[in-house]
């Protein structure tokens, strides 16, 4: 792609809730929005990270709180781009880019809104690859970014601009902020130069994000099967099939947390996979057995339709495959599992990585989840 079109919207949204596994906020909003924005303002140029001059001066622009909070007290595109605006205020400095947070769910489509509004380029690059449910979990955080200067913007006009010692004091303080606005908020952070972006961001996620989009829609149209479409592309593998059975579901300091099980269908029948995840799907367990972890993604698609189920909208009943699919090296360094592998959310696990193949390949371990993923964020890891 070199610009993102109302043509396109669909497709990226269908993707971004892909890689959002589970979280990243609903994409269909998203959606919505940069569908208005692109109406009014027009295509969005879209930039890969080599053509970035060093001297870009870019920010992250994001949609921060609990998903099941977005479902109900929508965003607007001013406030969208109110978040980009208030940084670039308190900075003195004009914006040249704007790039995307996350590859996932709603936080892949805000950015074009944004873009579509300050008739900015956007990155085809995020900072994660995949979607997390905290601030300083993006690959910036390891090359030494600063979240802050932070803006953060609420539906009612509100505006702050936070700067914090670390990003972990950005997380902590926004998501103060974010609760005090409803849990949920836009905000606009890391910004970097060119140079920066070439280092840290991962590249290639909104074109990605599109193809998995196409992929899924030309398999039901040919009627094959789209979750192997996405299995194959993603390089990932094919956890469990199943129909949901229960859901446990509680919004708790910013974040939807809680647990799903599924009752095995088809080859998995007879089979119990449960599903822990904070925004995103964190831990993936058959019979009590840890099949997949963070930071690989574990994404749950309709049966059917190869659709991304977020956490926020699974329910009693739905037909899933859940899948497991590889992060960026980068997060399996001793550094990127630090900052979002399972430990950090409390689970006494290493992480059980991805790989293609049937997942009755992987080498699961015994699931020990402590206390500390009932802690506050960011506790678990200092």
């Amino acid at each position: 792609m070199r610009e993102i079109t109302l043509a396109d919207l669909d497709d990226i949204a269908t993707g971004a809730a892909i890689l959002g596994t589970g979280g990243g906020g609903d994409p269909h909003i998203g959606r919505l929005l940069a569908a208005s924005a692109v109406r009014e303002y027009g295509p969005v140029k879209l930039c890969t990270l080599d053509e970035l001059p060093d001297e870009a001066a870019l920010v992250q622009v994001a949609m921060m709180g609990a998903p099941t909070v977005m479902v109900e007290k929508l965003p607007s595109v001013d406030q969208v781009s109110a978040a980009a605006g208030a940084l670039s205020g308190y900075l003195g400095s004009g914006l040249t880019h704007i790039a995307c947070s996350e590859a996932g769910g709603v936080n892949s489509l805000i950015p074009v809104v944004a873009a579509a509004q300050l008739g900015l380029p956007l990155v085809d690059a995020d900072g994660m690859g995949r979607a997390f449910p905290e601030i300083q979990m993006v690959l910036p955080t390891l090359y030494g970014v600063r979240a802050t200067p932070m803006a953060i913007a609420d539906e009612k006009g509100n505006r702050a601009v936070l700067d914090t010692v670390d990003n972990h004091w950005a997380e902590r303080l926004a998501r103060s902020a974010t609760i005090d606005m409803g849990c949920s908020a836009m905000i606009s952070s890391y910004a970097m130069t060119g140079a920066q972006a070439r280092d840290s961001l991962v590249p290639g996620t909104l074109s990605l994000c599109a193809e998995l989009g196409r992929l899924v829609r030309e398999a039901r149209a040919a009627h094959t099967d789209p979750v192997a479409a996405v299995v194959a592309r993603l390089g990932g593998t094919t956890l469990f099939t199943g129909k949901v059975t229960d859901v446990e579901r509680r919004t708790v300091t910013g974040f939807a947390r809680g647990t799903a099980t599924l009752s095995g269908l088809d080859g998995d029948a007879g089979g119990e996979l449960t599903l822990r995840f904070q925004n995103e799907y964190l831990v993936a367990e058959v019979d009590g057995r840890v099949w997949a972890t963070v930071p690989d993604l574990i994404c749950t698609l309709d049966r059917e339709s190869g659709e991304a189920v977020t956490t926020e909208a699974l329910r009693f009943g739905q037909r899933v495959t859940v899948i497991a699919a590889p992060a960026d090296p980068r997060w399996h360094t001793p550094e990127g599992l630090a900052l979002a592998g399972p430990r950090y959310f409390g689970y006494d696990l290493d992480p059980v990585r991805a790989t293609g193949g049937s997942g009755h390949d992987l080498d699961p371990v015994r699931a020990t989840p402590s206390s500390g993923h009932d802690l506050d964020p960011g506790q678990a890891a200092r």
